[in-house]
């Protein structure tokens, strides 16, 4: 009999194996939104793009109804000049010296918005808000305008920010954290791994947590983001090893956190699968890595500040301990 643990909908169990699958899981979400991403999951890799908005609708009402006082909001505040250069900032109430998360979303390199509506990717701060963590949400500069490496420097700029102005928000300027969803995991790591973007000064921050994160450039033609691939890093695949986050993890040592879903983007879970595999061999020590059993490429970012807590509690406790 094998035993391992899975993550199904934010709820950590014990699962027992003897030559077949469990009979029955837990979940937290209501049981409307249990059925529908079971429905969805398995066909989610067949029409991406139609799944995306229809797992965000599932998550509205929650999102609308969820926990939001004694964290207050200051919004689009600039760090650069161009339009997209703006970030919210999410500071509960009294808080001193506490570590600031960082949230950069996704998008498939070439769209997508810190707040693509009225409560996502708000959830995600105001999760970490009323945990007592300053949070700040933040735009980049997109493709195909602005091509590799804007975007990494940009996350760049927002740390930047976030060092100079931490007192300010009650935040603590030595522990900063990147949570990178999707493309926005690939900006994330790129400005933590890569010594060539981030300089000798380093990336300034205490740890990344990468939520399925597109973490290698590839163009393949059965990948249905492969065009954005091609917007942000270019049309020459000989570029792409140098250009690809997962090829600099290994050298970093930058703490890492590494999630994927269980029905995710095409390739986007074996990218992590891959970077855990070269980080436990090059630093001697495996890094955090969970696969959310029941969720999609979209509810692990969307379940934030819902009855689903499991995912936001593991990153609370990786920033806690450091690893």
């Amino acid at each position: 009999m094998r035993t391992y643990i899975a993550t199904l909908f934010g709820v950590v169990v014990l699962v027992f194996l003897a030559g077949s699958p469990a009979s029955a899981q837990l979940s937290r979400l209501p049981a409307a939104v249990q059925v529908a991403l079971a429905e969805i999951g398995p066909q989610w890799q067949s029409d991406i793009r139609t799944f995306i908005p229809r797992t965000r609708e599932l998550f509205l009402p929650l999102l609308a109804e969820a926990p939001k006082a004694g964290v207050s909001v200051t919004p689009d505040i600039a760090y650069g000049d161009d339009p997209k250069q703006r970030l919210d900032v999410y500071r509960p109430a009294a808080v001193v010296g506490a570590p600031i998360i960082i949230f950069v979303h996704g998008g498939a390199l070439t769209r997508g918005d810190k707040n693509t509506n009225a409560e996502a990717y708000a959830n995600v701060l105001y999760f970490f808000g009323r945990h007592g963590l300053v949070g700040i949400n933040g735009n980049y500069r997109l493709a195909p305008q602005h091509r590799y490496p804007a975007a990494a420097f940009d996350i760049g700029r927002v740390v930047a920010w976030a060092q100079a102005n931490a007192a300010d928000y009650g935040g603590d300027p030595g522990r900063i954290f990147l949570i990178g969803h999707s493309s926005g995991g690939t900006h994330a790591a790129t400005w933590a791994y890569d010594r060539k973007i981030h300089g000798p000064a380093g990336p300034g921050i205490a740890g990344l947590i990468l939520l399925s994160g597109r973490l290698r450039a590839d163009n393949r033609p059965d990948d249905p983001n492969a065009a954005g691939v091609e917007a942000y890093f270019g049309t020459d695949p000989s570029l792409y090893p140098t250009r690809s986050p997962i090829t600099h993890g290994a050298a970093s040592d930058v703490p890492t956190f590494i999630v994927v879903a269980e029905y995710d983007n095409p390739f986007l879970d074996a990218y992590g699968a891959d970077l855990f595999s070269r980080l436990c061999t090059t630093r001697g020590r495996c890094p955090r890595f969970t696969q959310l059993i029941g969720h999609n490429h979209m509810s692990m970012v969307m379940a934030f500040n819902t009855a689903d807590e499991a995912l936001g509690r593991e990153i609370l406790d990786f920033i806690a301990v450091g690893w």
